[in-house]
């Protein structure tokens, strides 16, 4: 295989086959988002993690500790301190799986669309990986 610049593409999906000039340039701009969309979730992600261990209590990991030895022990009590900040860092981690899971998906959707070998596709998605991390690195200063 080898990079063709070629206006006519099939990408990713059936429904998405280019014959046009037009078209191509369209294909190109969507692939571009999809890799500016790529590095802002990276970046969102970085920001996420930062943001959910700062909002959780310092002694987390202790508490979580206790709460282990307390239920091999057998001791079968509720703290609700503890059973709170299990719910909230269960549902923190949740919400980071599933943008873990998002960037994924994008990720390999950019993947695929390169692997048309379409010159023009595969520049999108270089410049757009270049825009999207040059417009969204200096958000994590702001962390």
């Amino acid at each position: 295989m080898h990079f063709i610049f070629s206006d006519e593409a099939v990408l990713l999906f059936d429904f998405w086959s280019v014959h046009s000039p037009a078209g191509m340039a369209l294909s190109v701009l969507v692939v571009l988002l999809l890799a500016v969309l790529y590095e802002g979730i990276k970046v969102g992600k970085a920001k996420l993690l930062h943001h959910t261990l700062m909002s959780l209590p310092t002694a987390t990991s202790q508490q979580l500790i206790l709460e282990t030895d307390q239920d091999s022990a057998g001791a079968g009590s509720d703290s609700s301190p503890v059973s709170s900040t299990n719910l909230r860092w269960f549902l923190c981690h949740f919400g980071q799986s599933l943008v873990h899971v998002t960037q994924v998906v994008i990720g390999y959707f950019m993947m695929l669309a390169v692997m048309s070998y379409n010159i023009w596709i595969f520049l999108g998605v270089v410049l757009g990986s270049a825009v999207g991390y040059y417009l969204a690195y200096p958000l994590l200063r702001l962390v």
